[in-house]
C-alpha cells in the first residue's frame, strides 16, 4: 500500500514527467577523448592475435531477480522449453582491465557495500531499492576491495550501461575519475521509469565526469558500430543498442586469446545458448534480438573466443 501512495504522490506533483519521461540522468556529458573510430574487419583482423592486455573478471556479489525480466519467456524457444517466471539466481560482475600503457580499468563497477549497509547515506531512494530487492544482495567483493588491490590508480571506467546493478560500485570509484559510455546512453532516451531512478542514478554518479563516445556505422555494416579504445587495436567498444540505447559490449585481445564481454545483451547462460534477449528488463526487445545475434555470429567466427555474460557465468 505504500508503495501505491508513493506512485500516486508522483502522479499528482510530476505531470510534466509522467507525460515526457526523463532521461536515465541529468548527469553533465562531455564528448570522450579517447577512442579512435574502427570496423569490424579490423577488429576482426586483429582478434585471434594474443594482446597485451590483462583481464579479470570477479564476482562482486550474489543475487537472485525474475526470470521474467533476464529472459524474454515470449520468444517461441521460451516456450518450447517451457520456462515459467520464477526467482533467477544471478552474479554482479566487475572486469578489471589493465593495460601496460594506459593502466588500469574497470568495466562496470561491482557493488559498493556503502549501498548495502547504508543506501539512504548513497543516495539511493526507499522505492527504488523495493524494486532492486537489493536485501538479496549478498557482497562477495565490494568494489572498494577490488580497487585496493588494483596495481596503481584506476584511470577510468568503461561501462557497458547505466542501470543501477551496473553502476552501484561508483561511490567507491574515487572523485574525478572518468566513466565512459556510449551516446545515447545518457541524453536521448525519456522513459516514464527513469521518473523513479533518476535521483538515484545521479547521486551514484555525483563527483565523476561522464564522457560520452560516439560511434559512427561500421563500414562493413556488422555491427551499430566500433571503436578502439586505446587506439592500438588491444581493446574495442561495439555498439550493440537495444538493452539499453547505448548499451556496449567489448572485445578484449588478452595473451591468453579474445574475451567478449557482452554486457546484459545476453544476461544468462540460457539466452546466449539459445539466441533468446533477456525479457522485462530490456528497453527495445527486437532490436536487444537484433544484436545478441550479431554477438553470437561474432563468437562463432572465433572460436577461441572466451564470451563473459552480463550476470551468469
Amino acid at each position: 500500500m505504500k508503495t501505491t501512495y508513493a506512485l500516486f504522490d508522483a502522479f499528482v506533483s510530476a505531470p510534466t514527467l509522467l507525460l515526457r519521461g526523463c532521461a536515465v540522468t541529468g548527469h553533465p556529458v562531455t564528448d570522450a577523448a579517447m577512442g579512435r573510430l574502427s570496423g569490424s574487419a579490423e577488429m576482426e583482423r586483429l582478434l585471434d592475435q594474443p594482446g597485451p592486455v590483462t583481464l579479470e573478471t570477479v564476482v562482486s556479489a550474489d543475487w537472485s531477480v525474475s526470470l521474467a525480466g533476464m529472459v524474454n519467456l515470449k520468444r517461441p524457444a521460451a516456450i518450447a522449453a517451457g520456462l515459467q517466471d520464477r526467482e533467477e539466481p544471478i552474479q554482479v560482475y566487475v572486469h578489471v582491465l589493465k593495460h601496460p600503457k594506459y593502466g588500469n580499468f574497470l568495466v562496470d563497477t561491482g557493488i559498493s557495500r556503502k549501498l548495502v549497509d547504508d543506501p539512504t547515506g548513497s543516495g539511493v531512494g526507499w522505492l527504488v531499492r523495493a524494486v532492486m530487492h537489493t536485501n538479496k544482495l549478498r557482497i562477495r567483493k565490494s568494489t572498494v576491495e577490488i580497487l585496493q588491490e588494483l596495481n596503481g590508480p584506476l584511470a577510468g571506467v568503461f561501462f557497458t550501461h547505466l542501470h543501477l546493478d551496473h553502476i552501484a560500485g561508483t561511490p567507491d570509484v574515487p572523485a574525478g575519475t572518468p566513466l565512459y559510455i556510449s551516446w545515447p546512453e545518457a541524453t536521448a532516451e525519456r522513459s516514464f521509469k527513469y521518473i523513479f531512478t533518476r535521483r538515484s542514478t545521479n547521486n551514484l554518479l555525483a563527483g565523476k565526469p561522464l564522457r560520452e563516445w560516439r560511434f559512427r556505422p561500421d563500414p562493413q555494416g556488422k555491427f551499430d558500430g566500433v571503436l578502439d579504445v586505446f587506439g592500438d587495436g588491444s581493446v574495442f567498444a561495439i555498439s550493440v543498442p537495444g538493452h539499453t540505447p547505448g548499451s556496449v559490449a567489448y572485445a578484449v585481445r588478452t595473451p591468453h586469446g579474445p574475451v567478449l564481454l557482452s554486457g546484459d545483451t545476453s544476461h544468462t547462460r540460457w539466452g546466449w545458448e539459445h539466441g533468446v534477449e533477456p525479457g522485462t528488463y530490456t528497453d527495445d526487445n527486437d532490436r536487444n534480438l537484433e544484436n545478441l545475434q550479431r554477438l553470437k555470429a561474432l563468437a562463432d567466427r572465433h572460436p577461441n573466443m572466451a564470451v563473459r555474460l552480463g550476470h551468469q557465468p
